[in-house]
């Protein structure tokens, strides 16, 4: 049954305009756009799973993915800015954009720092 009986322009509505939605049309919406977010949200920590090495075919904890993938990320960067570091050391010339990534690297060395600071402090409470 539907709430949208009634002469059109009823509502202020025009002839051209679209019903409104009851309010169990507007769930049921509510709750396919959730189920579609979660879908995708799933999907993206499969695939997470399938790229990062040592999460293939353990049940998945999104907080271990997480935690894995950031760490993954860093190992990366790491070797990136060794290799890097020896390039230079070499005295050749490295391209801007391959030392661009490492910039996530000392944001993430930063945060370690932020991190051990606040450890710090609670420690002393």
């Amino acid at each position: 049954m539907s709430s949208n009986s009634g002469s059109p322009g009823a509502n202020g509505a025009g002839a051209d305009e679209k019903p409104r939605l009851t309010e169990t049309e507007k769930k049921q919406n509510h709750i396919a756009s959730e189920q579609k977010r979660r879908e995708a949200i799933r999907s993206g920590f499969d695939r997470l799973c399938e790229l990062i090495p040592g999460l293939e075919g353990q049940g998945r904890s999104e907080g271990l993915v997480l935690k894995r993938t950031v760490e993954y990320i860093r190992e990366q960067l790491e070797t990136r800015r060794q290799l890097v570091q020896e390039r230079e050391a070499r005295g050749e010339i490295v391209d801007e954009k391959l030392k661009e990534p490492l910039k996530i690297l000392e944001k993430l060395e930063e945060a370690d720092k932020h991190k051990v600071f606040q450890e710090g402090d609670e420690d002393e409470l």
